[in-house]
This record gives structure tokens, sequence and C-alpha cells, in this order.
């Protein structure tokens, strides 16, 4: 994504002996399979022998990137590119996925805008970039251009799209995909209306990462928030038990809480929401019930407790004492992660991780090699 490449655009842009032709590739739609996500990005530098940094395609079709981009930083026009299975040059560029990809190449000409994305990006704030990826001709005289952009930050924006009425409902949209982590492609007309062709708008968003609050200091959290942390979780360790909960126990956490569980969430709870995991390790009722209680009065996404079937049925009852209702039972996901015959604290990690990617893409977890369909959605 973008913000891997940043130490690199940042190098190429203070080495003053380098020139300053920086061409931004990024993925912005696909059509089936593709090797990698809305918002992959790489950037190429116009030197005698061209360097490169990030990746649109995981290596599939980089080279034909590289060849557009430096076209793109002679002629100074912005485009979106095509590579797909069909295409007559698809084995020529290695994309054999069997989906298209849509890429828009630009100079790397945005820097008032990029400094104030790198300042949110570094400090985890969310921001949104919109870029006027296309527009057609019969627009050309209002001011809205290829490229233009709109940076969406917490309390302010950065940029114009042309169009003040094109600008205030990107700025809407932009904000509403931030709030759901999504970045996708909005068509509207010049003065921003839906369900229009006239101007193609890709809105990227960079939110903040996915919290995973972990009850209970034991060896599966710390083996847990490992695992998590690879797949870009901020993760925070609660326990009550001083002795137990320490930062030197579970280096990989961000945030290490002595506390009660329940209190933790009266605190943290409003900002949880359909992203964030709370995963209960704790087999302890007097610690089990309340955090879960609590955590189901949020709207986290996930909710996991570990334990035995014979413990789940024995902590089911205790909920249902402490007034959880049947409805709110069908959230938690208990016995914890899936069944691929988890051991050990890692194998633990890795059941409990794919459950939470199963349910948030809505997949049955099953062998690719069964499935049918296409791999990526």
């Amino acid at each position: 994504m973008l913000k891997e490449i940043i130490p690199d655009l940042d190098r190429w842009l203070n080495d003053q002996n380098a020139p300053q032709k920086i061409a931004i590739a990024r993925v912005v739609d696909l059509e089936g399979s593709g090797p990698r996500q809305p918002g992959a990005a790489m950037a190429v530098i116009a030197t005698d022998s061209p360097q490169v940094a990030g990746s649109v395609s995981g290596g599939c079709v980089e080279g034909a990137v590289v060849t557009e981009a430096l076209d793109i930083l002679a002629t100074s026009k912005r485009r979106v590119v095509t590579f797909g299975y069909s295409d007559d040059e698809a084995f020529a560029v290695g994309l054999t996925c069997g989906g298209t990809i849509h890429i828009y190449i630009e100079p790397f000409d945005w820097h008032d805008q990029y400094n104030l994305l790198r300042a949110d990006l570094n400090t985890n704030k969310p921001v949104a970039l919109a870029t006027v990826i296309a527009s057609t001709s019969n627009i050309s005289t209002t001011g809205i251009n290829t490229g233009a952009k709109l940076l969406v930050q917490e309390t302010q924006t950065c940029g114009s799209l042309g169009s003040d009425a094109l600008t205030r409902v990107v700025e809407r949209d932009a904000r509403a995909e931030l709030a759901a982590g999504r970045s996708s492609i909005r068509r509207y007309g010049s003065d921003g209306e839906a369900q229009q062709q006239d101007v193609t708008v890709f809105i990227e968003s960079f939110a903040t990462p996915p919290q995973m609050i972990i009850f209970g200091a034991v060896d599966f959290t710390a083996a847990l928030s490992r695992v998590a942390k690879v797949l870009g979780y901020r993760v925070t360790v609660c326990d009550a038990r001083e002795v137990f909960t320490t930062a030197r126990r579970f280096p990989m956490a961000d945030e290490v809480v002595v506390t009660w569980p329940d209190r933790l969430l009266d605190e943290i709870g409003s900002t949880l929401g359909p992203r964030d995991s709370v995963c209960v390790l704790t087999h302890d009722a007097k610690f089990d019930v309340p955090a879960i209680a609590a955590a189901l009065k949020t709207n986290v996404g996930y909710i996991g407790v570990m334990g035995s079937r014979r413990t789940h049925d024995d902590r089911t009852a205790r909920l249902i004492e402490a007034a959880v209702t049947e409805t709110d039972l069908t959230r938690l996901r208990s016995p914890i992660g899936l069944d691929i015959g988890a051991v050990t604290p890692e194998e633990t990690a890795v059941s409990i991780v794919s459950q939470i990617i199963a349910e948030r893409t809505g997949r049955q977890a099953q062998p690719l090699a069964i499935t049918t369909g296409p791999i990526h959605r």
C-alpha cells in the first residue's frame, strides 16, 4: 500500500542528485481474481536504470507497469491501464490468475497533500484520498481534471476536485468509506450526481488499524499477539493479575493493561466497531462473564471465547443468569477458532485469526482445492 513506499518516496525526494520525475501506480479496481487489492501501490523514478518501490501485482505485471509509468512521465498524461487474462498480452505480462486488474498511473506531483497524508499515516490517524481518475470530454470546461485530488482528514480537507458540489459529495462518501475501511471507485455527474458516468473517482481509505483486545495473560495470548500484529492489528492485552500482566511477557502488544476486563471495556468500548475483535482467553468465570457481558454491549465485530465445550456450556448458563439474551449469545464464537487441529499456542492463534478473517469475508473455511469460483472476491 502507499504507506509501504513512503520511505522510498522520501529518500528519492530528499536526494538532491536524483531526478524528481516520479510516477505512482495504484490498483483502483479488480474484476474476478487479482493478486493485490485496491490501494496497492508502486512508485517508479525515472533514471538511466529506473528504480521501483512497492508492488501492484506481486510480480505479475510490474514490468509492463514500469513501461507505462515511464511513458506517462514523458508525456505527463495520466491514465488507467488494464490487464486481464483475456487480453492478447495476458501471458506476456504474466497475469494468469483469471481476473482483470485496473491500475491508475500518474506523475507524482501532489506534494502538499502528500506531506499531510504522510503525517497522518505516520501517526495512525484516519485519512482518505480521493482522486479523479477519469472524466468524459463533455465536462472539460467545468474545471474537473483527471488527477484532481481531495484529501479528507478527521476535521478538515485539502484540495478540490474542480466542482464545489462534486467536492462536497465526494467528501461525504470518502468519510463513509473511511468509516468502513474500504477503498473503491465511485462515479458521479459533474456536480456529484449519483448514478452518472461523467466523473470516475478512486477513494482510497487509510483507516486506523483494527483493534484486538485480548483478555487473559496466558501463553496463548503471547502467540495471538504475535500473529495479530502480523495482520496489522493494534493489540491490547488486559488482565487484572499484575504479576502476569507485563510488557516483558507480551512484547508484541501495543498496550498491556492491568485492570478488570469489564472496566477496560467501559472505557474503550465506544471505540470498537465491526473491524475489531475481542478474544477472551482467561478460562475463569469471574473474568470471563463480566468481559463477555461488557463486550456484547459494544459494536465489536468478533467476540471469541476460549474453553472446552463443557466450559462453554457452564459459561453460557452463567451468562444467562447475568441477563445476557439468546440473541446476544449468537454473537459469541465459543469454543474459539476454526477446527484445524490446532494444539500449540501458535497453532491456536492461527485458528483464531483464521476464524476472524472468515467472519469478515463471509467465507466458509474449506480447502481451495475442493471449492469453485474465484479465489479472490
